[in-house]
């Protein structure tokens, strides 16, 4: 393991440890909720979208698929890498203020970050200005994995990369095709499936309907 990140990792824990205890338990809350607020985000785009265009909801319906596949490329990375955890490895480091996760449950890169890179990255392809709130609680998100003793700094950079490319790139290759489903499907006869769907942007008036009004 590279020293001086390792020394970046003790410096932070260190750090953590001489922060009042209301921001330990914070951190130690953050690190774990953050995730539900994310979910939160990804209900409100949906529900939005559907009111909105078959491209608008196509993309919020991606938003979390993109999401997934990103955790999925992140557990697959993990598996082959085997990078043992930094509050098992470092030695003279600060008792890390969350549990250790257990021999096995590999640190690079970290899923959270991924996640939480991944959200962002997917809920701003919704809505550009989301990014503005997204960006901070990812990064957010990201630091609080090193504050609270469980993963290295580059664990968590790797994660905000692997989840900001992964969620671009299924965005992207997806809206096409999920567009033309959305569209498909607002038309379906089940109403469970018209409800999920949405009912898609309020007719505009021509101006004979208009004009006989």
């Amino acid at each position: 393991m590279n020293s001086e990140d390792s020394t970046l990792y003790r410096d932070i824990t260190d750090f953590a440890h001489d922060t009042p205890m209301w921001v330990q338990h914070g951190a130690g809350t953050w690190t774990e909720a953050g995730l539900l607020v994310f979910a939160w985000l990804f209900a409100t785009a949906w529900w939005r979208a559907r009111r909105d265009s078959p491209h608008a909801f196509a993309t919020a319906a991606l938003a979390p698929l993109a999401t997934a596949v990103a955790y999925g490329c992140s557990e697959v990375l993990k598996s082959a890498v085997t990078e043992e955890r930094p509050c098992r490895a470092v030695a003279d480091a600060a008792v890390s203020l969350a549990a250790c996760p257990p021999h096995g449950d590999w640190s690079f890169p970290s899923n959270h970050a991924t996640i939480a890179g991944a959200s962002a990255v997917a809920l701003a392809l919704v809505r550009r200005t989301l990014l503005w709130l997204t960006a901070p609680l990812a990064l957010l998100m990201a630091f609080s994995r090193v504050f609270v003793g469980v993963h290295y700094p580059h664990d968590v950079v790797a994660g905000l990369a692997l989840g900001t490319l992964v969620a671009l790139a299924a965005v992207r290759l997806g809206a096409g095709p999920m567009t033309r489903l959305a569209g498909a499907l607002r038309t379906s006869s089940a109403p469970a499936v018209r409800w999920v769907m949405g009912p898609g942007p309020a007719p505009v008036p021509s101006y004979e309907t208009a004009a006989r009004r």
